[in-house]
């Protein structure tokens, strides 16, 4: 059964950091892109950032230069460093892996992240 499980929200002053987690189990960690959405209240979820097949990355504009997309194969682990954190980006936080070439897509349960003072 796959199982992917995000920690690391919270609340937080603007201009603050959090770092988001996400375990996975019952994959090939490896074989998947791993990805972080999100999804703010009365808004479409939206990708934040991602790596792409060629293991680079991909970020929305909003959060370039702020935001780290991370992974560690070894520990079947993606992060995301969240630095100079904007009320804007209070919304839940979603993992997401998808593997290449398949139909094979699967959501973590979200994380909550508001940032507010």
């Amino acid at each position: 059964q796959v199982q992917l499980v995000e920690s690391g929200g919270g609340l937080v002053q603007p201009g603050g950091s959090l770092r988001l987690s996400c375990a996975a189990s019952g994959i090939i960690f490896s074989n998947y892109r791993m990805g972080w959405y999100r999804q703010a209240p009365g808004k479409e979820r939206e990708l934040v950032a991602r790596f792409t097949s060629g293991g680079s990355t991909n970020y929305a504009d909003s959060v370039k230069g702020r935001f780290t997309i991370s992974r560690d194969n070894a520990k079947n682990t993606v992060y995301l460093q969240m630095n100079s954190l904007k009320p804007e980006d209070t919304a839940v936080y979603y993992c997401n892996a998808n593997r290449p070439y398949s139909s094979r897509d699967y959501w973590g349960q979200g994380t909550q992240v508001t940032v507010s003072s």
